[in-house]
């Protein structure tokens, strides 16, 4: 419980975190948040000499392709995510992170052939419903949601079938995005556009930080995983998208009401269904166990 709620805690303070680089371009925040990602985690590996997978997966090149896939995806979604927050859209990224969940189920059924139950259909299609409310409401797809909802959840789905754990896959894909990183710093560096060097301090010091940020939480993630139910750690992931709502809300006086707070409720009603019925098949299947 510790481990999930602190991950989530964390996650659910970005938004804080990537308001104090608004100076940086999103683009750039990601390219040394991937660099500096990398740079921790290989000091992690090199501390716990945790190196002997690595000339394993060299020898499989569809382990390596599935990785590659995933870094792009991750990469992509940290983009836009960064992009929405530093441009007043907290509040509709914090939707997409609410609906992955979902996502998640329906890619599960249409990818794995997982068997999807009625209250879990009920649930998508609340979603689906709750999407084209907000179309037809705002004129406009959510589609900043919908990306961050889709790329988020793929990128779940190549994890979930992956054969490495979680330090071990996202070191893997920090080092197999590290020659596109290093080739764009060489580039800025050599026109005099680097970020990080014609930055003061004090955003260096965050630039730099931003690799322990990211992977903390997700090495928490992953140490809560094997600890606690799926079910639970389902419901308490939406610790952190409930904590970006309420920081573009509250701190960042987004717009939330109309018929945009009616689609937020939609929602949350599906996720109540969704997270419910996991909760009750968890207590169901103890019961009769015991």
């Amino acid at each position: 419980m510790f481990y999930a709620i602190s991950c989530f805690l964390l996650w659910g303070l970005f938004p804080l975190y990537f308001k104090l680089l608004q100076q940086i371009s999103s683009f750039d925040i990601v390219v040394h948040r991937l660099f500096w990602s990398f740079v921790f985690l290989a000091i992690v590996l090199l501390w716990r000499k945790q190196w002997a997978w690595l000339g394993q997966v060299a020898k499989q090149p569809r382990v390596l392709l599935g990785f590659l896939l995933s870094a792009f995806l991750l990469s992509g979604n940290w983009l836009l995510y960064i992009w929405a927050v530093n441009t007043g859209r907290i509040v509709e990224a914090s939707l997409g992170y609410f609906m992955s969940p979902l996502i998640s189920v329906l890619l599960g059924y249409l990818i794995l052939h997982e068997r999807m139950r009625p209250l879990q259909w009920l649930a998508v299609a609340l979603a689906l419903a709750s999407v084209t409310w907000l179309t037809f409401a705002s004129g406009s797809l959510p589609w900043i949601a919908l990306v961050i909802a889709c790329t988020f959840g793929i990128y779940g789905l190549l994890r979930k079938t992956a054969r490495l754990g979680a330090l071990e896959g996202l070191s893997l894909e920090t080092l197999m995005m590290l020659p596109v990183v290093l080739i764009i710093l060489g580039i800025d560096t050599y026109r005099g556009a680097n970020s990080f060097t014609s930055a003061s301090f004090g955003v260096q010091v965050l630039l730099a930080l931003s690799g322990p940020v990211t992977a903390v939480p997700l090495l928490l993630f992953a140490q809560a995983a094997r600890r606690i139910p799926l079910s639970l750690l389902g419901l308490l992931q939406y610790i952190s998208p409930t904590m970006q709502l309420l920081t573009g809300v509250l701190l960042y006086d987004e717009a939330f009401a109309g018929n945009r707070a009616i689609g937020f409720s939609v929602i949350w009603l599906a996720l109540a269904v969704y997270s419910l019925e996991g909760l009750w098949r968890f207590w169901r299947t103890r019961a009769e166990a015991v």
